[in-house]
């Protein structure tokens, strides 16, 4: 009857280890694997002490049972730190390995040494055979306390793991605390309480192989990575293609087989022919990679269909053995680009064209107001159309050099701000701003105040709008065109590059529009005599380093304004002191 109930537990545990050789996937565990493969050399020297007929027979009978004894508890130790996620130092491994080794060298001297039994004899009843009378070395009092040692160590980290390892399920805890509790259960309190003539140990083993069964088929299910490698090899939606780093072919999969139909009359270990598709793409893709490794994703259009191939290391462990290439079909996504992106063409122009609208709006809503302040001068007709063609030709000889450096949007906004330089007029009292005559002292204090105005004014148009560079220069135009190099201007008194390059540029073009235009308080001036004061403002009124830019606009300034009708003006004052209208 026990002869059977050993034989009975040795098949249960044959079957067991062929249920997980079935179920077996390269990712699991190998201490699981090894619990599968010891228990049933465990078992079988329980069958062979039971049918021993002597004591050599029993003895080796003996020391195969022990060889499970000794090492299945460390490996199943072992498998529960690694389900709990517990890493366990590779020196701590050798050091466990090692003491098990030891004592079961010291069991492989049963019946020739006393150090695990010092003694022992056999008896057979009812056709069982057994050791009876054994008398225990001192190793065989360490065996026990390296079991012991062993079931505290595996206790305490399903214990570690189901208070600490929120990533460890708690199902694969308690699955694992059953046998464990079952196994110490027959070791120690089976033994001493039933009899010694039965062991319930191979009955704990075999039912710690069936918990194990249901462990792994969990432990896939929360694998989330090779589930997620399983499911795209299964399903297709991946291909997969791997080269060493001599870049020799290692394999590919269906799916990628189908990108790439080349692949099916390469030999495994060979670098791809040179006059394929695939290796065109494939080593463009490799040589790309290993200049730029951000560069890592790449587009193969075969067909209609187009697909993008993800390239990575391929790994073994923690070692870097090659290249992995993923493939995804991405034909839909990047049709839905190409949607998207003509989409966004289509209201970008749309947008683009709203927005020119609103500006051009803008820009006329400002030519409209400095018109009007224009109109309330009765002699200054022109003369923002005028200016501002006087900052686009000095602006284009800057341009030239470059060394001013001014970039063509600031040159764009400077041209589009000069209308606004005299939009400080409109707060001028008509009385002065329409005087046909010379200002007394106290109305050209009045009429200096339209600089400080104007900038008022064109921050309150101008705040909110989104072109903060153009919002700048406008106001600064407005503010300081009459500024002086040498201090003396106003409203501020500012000096030298104190003096925004905005306004001192627009101070030239204002000055020399204001001297050869005619004026109700007098005529046009000659451009021999305007350029004889604009020259010789030159350190004082004007900054000295657009001398040079004038100079080479004057050509163009005489034959525009030769071009034109003179207009009265009736600012009078040039500079804030060169023409104006004092007595």
């Amino acid at each position: 009857m026990i002869t059977a109930y050993y034989q009975v537990l040795f098949v249960m545990s044959i079957v067991l280890t062929i249920l997980y050789i079935l179920s077996w996937h390269k990712h699991f565990d190998v201490h699981v694997t090894l619990v599968f493969v010891m228990v049933p050399i465990a078992i079988m020297g329980n069958v062979m002490t039971a049918r021993a007929t002597n004591l050599a027979e029993a003895i080796l009978a003996n020391k195969i049972t022990y060889f499970g004894g000794s090492f299945l508890v460390l490996i199943i130790t072992i498998s529960i730190l690694n389900l709990c996620e517990i890493h366990v130092p590779q020196w701590a491994r050798v050091v466990a390995f090692a003491a098990c080794t030891v004592v079961y060298l010291s069991v492989l001297s049963i019946g020739d040494k006393p150090w695990f039994y010092k003694s022992c004899e056999f008896a057979s009843e009812n056709g069982v055979g057994r050791l009876v009378n054994k008398v225990y070395g001192p190793m065989h009092t360490v065996f026990g306390a390296m079991v012991m040692f062993l079931f505290a160590v595996g206790l305490a980290g399903m214990v570690y793991g189901y208070v600490r390892k929120k990533n460890v399920p708690r199902k694969i805890i308690l699955l694992l605390f059953i046998p464990e509790m079952v196994a110490i259960f027959a070791f120690y309190v089976g033994r001493a309480a039933i009899t010694d003539k039965i062991e319930f140990l191979p009955a704990a083993y075999v039912f710690a192989q069936i918990m194990y069964l249901i462990i792994i088929h969990q432990v896939c299910l929360y694998d989330i990575t090779d589930v997620g490698i399983d499911s795209m090899v299964q399903t297709g939606e991946r291909g997969f293609l791997s080269f060493d780093f001599k870049r020799h072919f290692l394999g590919c999969n269906e799916t990628a087989l189908a990108v790439f139909p080349e692949l099916a009359d390469v030999t495994v270990d060979r670098v791809l022919p040179e006059d394929t598709a695939v290796a065109k793409s494939v080593n463009r893709w490799l040589d790309t990679y290993q200049k730029d490794q951000s560069s890592h994703e790449f587009r193969y259009r075969n067909g209609e269909n187009i697909y993008l191939a993800s390239l990575t290391y391929l790994y073994s462990g923690r070692r870097k053995r090659g290249y992995q290439f993923f493939l995804t079909d991405d034909t839909k996504r990047q049709q839905y680009v190409t949607l998207l992106n003509s989409f966004n063409y289509k209201l970008k122009e749309q947008v683009n064209e709203q927005t020119k609208h609103i500006v051009e709006m803008h820009d006329k809503l400002i030519i409209g107001m400095a018109t009007m302040v224009e109109s309330r001068d009765n002699s200054t007709g022109g003369h923002i159309r005028r200016t501002s063609e006087g900052v686009r030709m000095l602006t284009d000889e800057i341009r030239k050099d470059n060394v001013l450096q001014l970039s063509n949007e600031f040159i764009k906004n400077l041209i589009k701000a000069a209308p606004m330089h005299d939009l400080g007029k409109i707060a001028v009292d008509d009385v002065i701003l329409r005087k046909p005559g010379r200002f007394e002292p106290e109305e050209f204090e009045k009429m200096k105040a339209h600089a400080k105005e104007g900038a008022r004014i064109v921050h309150a148009i101008l705040e909110g709008t989104d072109d903060e560079d153009f919002h700048r220069i406008a106001e600064n135009v407005a503010h300081y065109h009459h500024e002086r190099w040498d201090g003396s201007g106003y409203p501020e008194g500012l000096k030298g590059e104190e003096i925004p390059l905005e306004a001192r540029i627009m101070a030239i073009a204002d000055v020399y529009d204001a001297l050869v235009s005619k004026r109700v308080y007098k005529e046009s001036m000659s451009f021999e005599k305007a350029d004889s004061i604009i020259m010789g403002g030159m350190g004082t009124q004007f900054d000295p380093q657009l001398e040079r830019y004038y100079v080479a606009a004057r050509p163009r300034l005489e034959q525009y304004y030769s071009e034109q009708e003179a207009v009265a003006d009736g600012s009078g004052y040039v500079g804030g002191q060169a023409l104006c209208r004092l007595h």
